[in-house]
């Protein structure tokens, strides 16, 4: 008769978990026990539970299933909130086991004791304590059924010490791969769809959400193609259609493109496929709210017109994105040529206009250090990165050519970028991993720079090192120009720091130079880290700090 911890690695082989993201404790010894020589599920041991819990959500992100971490009780549990919250912004699945004091300590101070529910609760799907060992495999089964139903999210479930070395007998014949029903968009739905398409005359399609495979980016393109669409992507889910393609019209993100964002605000149907139509995504809910007079929305997506739906829709579709998607490639045209050609070939041509890079300030400019990146870099690569103004020059001057080459925090969360490119090598040990980060976000998570060399993963990380904190000085100079509080940074050398862990360390401090240190990373079977020597004057992709606090000056005169 199997161990509540045997039950469990039984539990992860048959859900297809090929890795398990931990720190050990003591409460969780019993399950990483009966991980000893397996050969399909293999423990990974990360610096910190915030990397670790990271590292299972880019998990779920890259495969659609559900990303699986361990941790301790106490400070363990309280550690890992941190990918928690990004699995719940991004609709990532995911499930967190948190071992627990023993089941005789209920209700007692136990040491690290911590009511699972009251710090989960508002950002998992479910939290859950097993009972028994008995109960173990049907309490998993449900985990990873709620992790995977309608919107995708995080699952958490605590296991007590004694169900993970107690003995049962209570075990199902045979272990089987969790599988949700998936909703199939109805027929009425498709017709008012075409009916809308058939009376539109600038219509969009915003592209976003988590229920996407490859198939369905393939499927994408079809529909647009077809229909002679522009596809706009939400907030870092750029790798949803081919940048390249002549349909793909730009990134409703931050700092938009201000043509996009007047196209956005003149076309007269949108559909919203997958999205949520979040904060960002819509400019603080100005645009895309379904009150702009002559605009339809059609919202589809898992829990399209749910509590946390964001937008008036005239047309609510609750259904599976993919399925979704699927049917609309094959959509019939209505009756002739779409007659909105122009206005695509304008979006696109707005889009294209916007990757001229505009000059900005220092020896190593991240516009030119991206469009090397475009060039250089194969077209599976999977590209990771955290939260800062960074980001901006990623998300306008790269390219995403294939679906799951992004992994990035909707969330907006710093440090995602390390703990993200761990987990793409391991899933995906063929292909080239680059993590781009800033200084400030890098040391968030910058400890599991050890886990990527601990096992031989030789991914790239690109540190854009300003000595500050790039978004938030922006914000202070707009408001208090000059007035610098908090946001400086001393940093280490990075490329010493890198050597020291058994990387290879690279400092860059010109254009040139980049290219050169990338060609020479992307020949090696080495962890490579490269240190830009970014000028801190360059602030975002569109302004310096210099403009900003002229700009803020020139206001103060006119008031």
């Amino acid at each position: 008769m199997p161990t509540g911890g045997e039950i469990l690695v039984e539990v992860l082989r048959a859900e297809g978990v090929r890795h398990v993201f931990t720190v050990p404790g003591e409460s969780v010894i019993a399950a990483l026990d009966a991980m000893h020589g397996h050969a399909a599920v293999r423990p990974v041991t990360c610096r910190n539970e915030a990397g670790a819990a990271m590292m299972a959500e880019a998990t779920g992100k890259l495969t659609g299933r559900p990303g699986v971490a361990i941790v301790t009780r106490g400070p363990g549990a309280a550690n890992a909130t941190a990918g928690v919250y990004v699995a719940a912004q991004d609709a990532t699945p995911m499930v967190l086991l948190v071992g627990l004091p023993p089941s005789s300590m209920d209700g007692l101070p136990a040491f690290q004791s911590i009511d699972l529910e009251a710090l989960f609760g508002g950002i998992a799907k479910w939290v859950v304590r097993v009972p028994s060992a008995a109960r173990l495999q049907s309490t998993l089964a449900r985990a990873f059924r709620a992790a995977l139903a309608s919107r995708p999210g995080p699952v958490v479930v605590g296991l007590p010490e004694d169900v993970l070395t107690d003995i049962t007998d209570t075990v199902a014949a045979q272990f089987t791969r969790t599988e949700t029903a998936r909703i199939a968009p109805q027929a009425a739905a498709l017709d008012a769809i075409k009916t809308a398409l058939a009376y539109a005359e600038r219509p969009l399609v915003v592209a976003g959400g988590s229920e996407w495979s490859e198939e369905a980016a393939q499927n994408l393109a079809v529909f647009a193609e077809r229909f002679d669409l522009p596809v706009v992507a939400a907030f870092r889910r750029q790798d949803h259609l081919d940048n390249r393609h002549p349909c793909y019209a730009g990134h409703a993100g931050f700092a938009i493109d201000p043509s996009l964002a007047a196209g956005l605000k003149a076309s007269d149907l949108v559909i919203a496929l997958g999205t949520r139509l979040g904060d960002v995504t819509t400019q603080g809910f100005h645009l895309l709210n379904g009150q702009t007079e002559g605009q339809k929305i059609i919202h589809i997506a898992p829990d399209a017109g749910g509590i946390q739906s964001t937008v008036s829709a005239a047309l609510i579709v609750a259904a599976d994105t993919a399925l979704t998607v699927a049917e609309l490639a094959d959509l019939p045209l209505p009756g002739k040529r779409p007659p909105w050609g122009i206005w695509r070939r304008d979006l696109r041509a707005a889009y294209e206009a916007s990757l001229k890079p505009q000059s900005t300030p220092g020896e190593v400019q991240l516009e030119y250090v991206i469009a090397a990146l475009n060039k250089l870099l194969p077209e599976d690569a999977i590209v990771c990165n955290g939260a800062g103004n960074y980001t901006g020059f990623l998300h306008r001057y790269f390219a995403y050519k294939m679906y799951g080459t992004q992994l990035a925090p909707v969330s907006g969360s710093m440090g995602y970028g390390l703990p993200a490119a761990i987990a793409a090598k391991l899933a995906h040990p063929e292909r080239v991993v680059v993590a781009l980060a800033g200084d400030g976000c890098l040391q968030m998570t910058s400890q599991e720079l050890m886990t990527a060399v601990q096992f031989g993963l030789n991914i790239i990380v690109i540190i854009a090192n300003n000595g500050t904190l790039g978004t938030i000085r922006m914000h202070q100079e707009r408001h208090y120009p000059g007035r610098v509080v908090a946001t400086s940074l001393m940093n280490p050398d990075f490329t010493r720091w890198a050597e020291s862990c058994g990387a290879l360390g690279l400092r860059v401090e010109s254009n040139g130079a980049f290219v050169s240190a990338m060609q020479q990373a992307l020949k090696l079977d080495r962890l490579t880290v490269i240190e830009l020597m970014a000028d801190p004057e360059a602030i975002s992709t569109r302004d310096t700090i210099t403009s900003i606090r002229q700009a803020h000056a020139a206001a103060r005169t006119k008031t």
